[in-house]
């Protein structure tokens, strides 16, 4: 039984290490820094951490101000509140300007639970991504969380990072590679590829051990955790070499993650190819691991998605 921690415990000690190397690192919060880790930044650099209350605009622009002297600021929230309520201060301030602003989205996908469809971010990655000079990582457990905040901020121009709130599965460690745009292989296989993000990476790694057992199916799996800028060569070679893709995510099918990897696969190399996720509806408030089932995103369906892309293939 592997580990289990929460992906925003990997963030908030991101933006501790960050805060041990660079003092121009500062952190904004809107009354929920605990909710974020943040609370972990503020108790030790006080003097570099800013509650603004219940205004993600406001705060959004304020960030923008202090990346203009010289900061970099980390603007600490719900990944619902920041690419929602925010979008406009996000594009228009931030993106147009290429702002060295950077974003961390908590509550991401459905997993929130009980806190129900207004805290549950299922469109964040669609609206995020597709802004100018935007960052996106979702990484896929805690050690590799606390990675993509500090490679965000030493890197220049906006960015967003996507992190959930409950223990999920600890699948990589400090010797895992992770570099910003570069998928890695997580398991190798030749039927077929699984490209994932976030929680849906153990998931597909799940997914793939029960194709191999119940089908004697050799399913390859990726973990994409930056969706923008995509590894297009990655996602090429993995179509060209098995001929099937299945891309899972804990999010909207429509404009997000396998959205994004469907651009790279209708031009680069068309195979057959399936989405696991939210099939366009909103959350609802009950336990994690029912919401997750519910809405289609565990194992049992990359499994089937996968099956239905096999039949397609040539």
């Amino acid at each position: 039984m592997p580990e289990m921690k929460p992906s925003r415990d990997g963030y908030g000690l991101g933006l501790v290490d960050l805060g041990e190397k660079d003092e121009r690192v500062v952190v904004l919060g809107a009354d929920l820094t605990s909710s974020t880790r943040a609370n972990w930044f503020k108790d030790k650099f006080p003097d570099r951490f800013f509650s603004t209350g219940i205004a993600e605009a406001n705060m959004t622009n304020i960030a923008a101000g202090l990346s203009l002297v010289g900061r970099i600021p980390f603007v600490c929230t719900y990944g619902v509140f920041v690419a929602g309520r925010a979008w406009d201060q996000v594009r228009t301030t931030v993106c147009y300007a290429n702002l060295n602003v950077k974003l961390g989205g908590a509550h991401g996908g459905i997993s929130v639970g009980p806190d129900g469809a207004t805290h549950q971010a299922l469109e964040d990655i669609a609206l995020m991504r597709c802004l100018p000079n935007m960052t996106v990582v979702v990484a896929c457990d805690a050690v590799e969380t606390r990675k993509a905040t500090v490679a965000i901020g030493e890197m220049h121009g906006p960015a967003y990072v996507r992190f959930g709130r409950e223990p999920i599965p600890v699948i990589t460690d400090d010797a895992t590679p992770f570099t910003l745009g570069k998928a890695e292989t997580f398991r190798d296989g030749s039927d077929l590829s699984i490209i994932a993000c976030g929680y849906m990476v153990g998931e597909a790694l799940t997914a793939a051990e029960t194709l191999d057992k119940e089908d004697k199916v050799s399913a390859r799996v990726i973990n994409l955790h930056t969706v923008k800028p995509i590894d297009r060569e990655a996602i090429a070679k993995a179509a060209s070499e098995t001929g099937a893709i299945v891309a899972a995510e804990e999010h909207q099918v429509m404009g997000g993650f396998g959205s994004a990897v469907a651009e790279v696969v209708t031009a680069e190399s068309p195979v057959p190819m399936r989405f696991v996720g939210i099939q366009y509806r909103f959350g609802e408030s009950g336990e994690p691991e029912e919401l997750l089932d519910e809405c289609g995103c565990t194992a049992r369906f990359i499994v089937d998605a996968a099956r239905e892309a096999l039949k397609q293939k040539k």
